[in-house]
């Protein structure tokens, strides 16, 4: 698909890699709406982006955001599924001092996984329902996963989330496949955002020592993998790692 022809929802859109996406499009030709929580940063994107301040977390907003887009943009085609949240910890951790136990927090769990995973899934569910039921072919959806799929200390909440992405690519484009829409999924590594320098920094810099390109992602890297994905029409049920050669 020429991205030109693209009229596409993008999530966590109003920073980091989701506002990278969103002006890349939107330079592109595409008719795009960027959706976030963060009003202020969605107020900060270039003029012509169309915004929505959407949670993803909730069911409700999901399916108003769908139904707003489509009618913005007099159609829909395109669905990046961005928006993320990490809330890392070890499952029990240990007082070096005292040697007393602690539990993960049950809360900082399941917030990752009502944004990471059940966010995603609504907003997927939305994005077939209204292509099917209105007919619309050809469609595509990025999904976000991460490198840390395959497993990482200290973030059993957020691994879980985007290994299911993984697998759910898989999944939703065999079950799309009957409407037209193919399914793709991005998989980066240690990227510069807002969220990653957010980032304990003793734990950041053995990160980015151990990525054989010799330096952290940029925004840029991750788009040249989604453009592929939207332009490629034999691009399917597959995941594409864009992490510099990192192994977690």
């Amino acid at each position: 698909m020429e991205l030109s022809q693209l009229k596409v929802i993008v999530t966590g859109g109003a920073r980091g890699m989701g506002a990278h996406f969103a002006t890349r499009l939107h330079a592109a030709g595409a008719q795009v709406v960027a959706a976030d929580v963060d009003a202020e940063g969605l107020a900060a994107l270039p003029k012509g982006i169309h915004t929505r301040t959407c949670n993803i977390a909730l069911e409700a907003e999901c399916e108003a955001l769908v139904s707003w887009a489509h009618a913005q943009m007099g159609g829909l085609n395109g669905l990046i599924n961005n928006a993320g949240i990490i809330r890392d910890g070890l499952v029990i951790r240990e007082n070096r001092e005292t040697g007393e136990l602690a539990k993960f927090d049950s809360k900082a769990w399941q917030s990752v996984l009502d944004v990471n995973l059940s966010g995603a899934f609504y907003m997927v569910r939305e994005f077939a329902y209204t292509l099917a039921q209105h007919k619309i072919k050809p469609g595509v959806i990025v999904n976000m996963s991460s490198v840390a799929r395959h497993g990482n200390r200290g973030q059993s909440n957020y691994v879980a989330t985007k290994a299911a992405m993984a697998a759910n690519t898989v999944t939703w484009a065999r079950e799309f496949a009957k409407y037209g829409i193919r399914v793709g999924a991005i998989a980066p590594g240690m990227v510069e955002t807002p969220m990653t320098q957010g980032m304990n920094q003793k734990a950041r810099d053995a990160l980015v020592a151990a990525i054989p390109v010799g330096r952290i992602g940029v925004p840029e890297d991750l788009w040249l993998a989604v453009k592929f994905v939207l332009e490629c029409d034999y691009f399917n049920a597959r995941t594409i790692d864009v992490d510099g050669g990192l192994v977690m």
